[in-house]
């Protein structure tokens, strides 16, 4: 055997130990972010008393679908459903009108006063009015319990912004558009058929951002919404929670509170369900997206 087989067959056995280094510490994390997602569906199928003892670790014992049914019976759980629905449609268009245009616009470098603007842009991630001037604003608008009060304050988020203008930094040149301009092709028309349909990959990281902040909102809606029937689901969801949850007193048994603590044991565990299932079966259709989207927007600053 040569030196030079000999080094390569010592090359592919380090190559092969790091190979299964590199997929045991995979699997390990893997398992931990996937875990607590399973704990959650076998444990809301699972009895209370069981989940309390720790006898539910990788399957469900003393299966029961009581929580679910009670909580699809509530009409609120629906109204909920249908007020997110419609927050994260209308707040998640409104996202990506606004980044996507100013995304693009921040990226040209023959805009006017782009590097002030940037500035002034850069400058609100790390300072803002807070809370209560943001109120005021909201409510001097006539804001306050509307739908509008849930999708206008989070119109931007200067974070993507910025990725997004470091993605068409990347990916448009300008040649590309002097060359339409030869053609007689308008800046908004360029925009519209030949820059939007290289974009799909940020469009698509961005709309699943911006829709995972919208299906999640809650504290706005705690804030600006005071009507019941405009409640979103994270509200709806909490206050059926608040509900169930045990209230012992003197006048109360022991039998009664400890059925009202396995209640709420099972409707907690149901709730967060109903509340992930819609995001976790849309995510892997724009996964794919990820990684073209966001390491492109993130090579350049």
């Amino acid at each position: 055997m040569t030196k030079a087989a000999s080094i390569r067959i010592k090359r592919s056995r380090a190559d092969l130990i790091f190979d299964i280094i590199v997929f045991i510490i995979m699997t390990a994390v893997m398992f931990a972010c996937l875990y607590p997602l399973y704990f959650i569906l076998i444990a809301s199928i699972s009895d209370p008393n069981e989940v309390m003892n720790g006898n539910v670790i990788l399957f469900p014992s003393g299966v029961t679908f009581e929580g679910y049914a009670r909580i699809l019976r509530e009409q609120r759980i629906w109204t909920g459903y249908s007020n997110t629905i419609l927050y994260t449609t209308v707040g998640t268009l409104i996202n990506l009108f606004v980044t996507i245009t100013g995304g693009y616009a921040l990226s040209r470098k023959d805009l006017p006063g782009r590097r002030p603007l940037l500035l002034i842009i850069a400058f609100t991630m790390f300072f803002n009015g807070g809370m209560i001037p943001t109120y005021m604003v909201v409510r001097g608008l006539g804001l306050i319990d509307t739908m509008w009060a849930m999708v206008l304050p989070n119109a931007l988020q200067v974070w993507n912004l910025m990725i997004t203008r470091t993605f068409f930094e990347s990916t448009i040149p300008e040649e590309l558009l002097d060359a339409a301009k030869i053609d007689g092709c308008r800046t908004s028309r360029f925009f519209v058929q030949v820059v939007l349909p290289l974009s799909k990959s940020i469009i698509a990281v961005m709309a699943l951002f911006y829709a995972i902040t919208h299906w999640n909102s809650f504290f706005n809606a705690l804030i600006y919404l005071t009507s019941p029937s405009r409640h979103p689901l994270q509200i709806v969801l909490r206050n059926i929670l608040l509900i169930n949850q045990p209230e012992a007193s003197m006048m109360d048994d022991i039998a009664s509170v400890l059925e009202r603590q396995r209640l709420a044991e099972l409707i907690k565990y149901g709730v967060i369900t109903v509340a992930s299932l819609p995001v976790l079966v849309m995510y892997p259709f724009v996964q794919r997206f990820f990684v073209s989207g966001v390491m492109i927007g993130s090579i350049k600053g």
